[in-house]
């Protein structure tokens, strides 16, 4: 306390000073208008500087969580964009579905929907199963179609479940053409690629196009005419040299069928047990 005092009185002028200072510039500042004018728009500018560069230090700082809030709402737009493309692609299958179903329907065929609940891609006869069988409607050698096109024909059936063999089967043999032409052949898959099949037994002096349309023929008692079945990606000789061999790019991606519809033709039973007379 004394030292407090000590140093007040030591200093007592300065003091003085410094509050006639202020007392001085406060009474010229409230009682003139031009310099209180330009003491406010000094201060103001003053204020306005502070708050921009704290303002600019805060957002500096805060970079790091608004760019984690951007990547936050990058990856929602991503996801619903690629929900957006999903469902378009969707609403492009079940149109071309609908589409398939009033032409099929047209032909004199039942369909019986089912989901597919087991699948086999990597063995050389590959099976499908459905989740219904026999207690459906569903029974041996009816055919098997998903909204892009073939995936197999029905070989086995339960009460409940049906073994279908895909696409992708040596035992598979289904008649197809080639849109625009009435020449037709068989559809055989040799092994190896998922997305490819061969078109066989076509004659020589028949015309095709890469890029031309497979569909089925109707030269059978399983499938319809005209069921999409895939695209011509390669003109082949055969091995004996006597027909074309024409690789086919399958329409429907045999790894990815779920729901699916199980084609029956109407007169089919008495079809097939006709030709077994044979």
């Amino acid at each position: 306390m004394r030292n407090l005092i000590s140093f007040l009185i030591k200093y007592n002028y300065w003091f003085l000073f410094l509050l006639l200072e202020v007392t001085s510039f406060v009474l010229l500042f409230r009682f003139n208008h031009y310099q209180q004018s330009l003491y406010f728009t000094t201060a103001n500018a003053a204020v306005g500087f502070v708050y921009e560069k704290g303002s600019a230090m805060k957002a500096y700082f805060n970079l790091r969580s608004i760019n984690e809030d951007l990547m936050d709402r990058n990856l929602m737009l991503e996801q619903q964009l690629v929900a957006m493309q999903n469902r378009l692609q969707q609403l492009e299958v079940d149109t071309a579905n609908l589409q398939s179903l009033e032409r099929v329907a047209q032909q004199g065929v039942r369909l019986y929907p089912a989901q597919v609940i087991n699948n086999c891609l990597t063995m050389e006869d590959n099976y499908i199963t459905l989740d219904k069988g026999s207690a459906d409607g569903i029974r041996p050698e009816m055919g098997v179609v998903d909204a892009r096109g073939v995936v197999g024909i029905v070989y086995k059936t339960s009460a409940h479940y049906a073994l279908v063999i895909s696409l992708l089967n040596s035992k598979s043999s289904i008649s197809c053409k080639v849109v625009g032409s009435d020449y037709f052949g068989y559809l055989k898959w040799q092994g190896r690629d998922v997305q490819y099949a061969y078109l066989k037994d076509l004659p020589r002096h028949a015309e095709f196009n890469l890029g031309d349309t497979v569909v089925t023929s109707g030269y059978s008692s399983i499938f319809p005419e005209g069921i999409m079945v895939g695209t011509v990606d390669d003109i082949q000789d055969s091995h004996d040299g006597l027909s074309y061999l024409l690789k086919i790019k399958l329409a429907t991606d045999m790894g990815q069928v779920q729901a699916v519809r199980v084609v029956e033709r109407i007169g089919q039973v008495e079809q097939m047990a006709l030709e077994k007379q044979k």
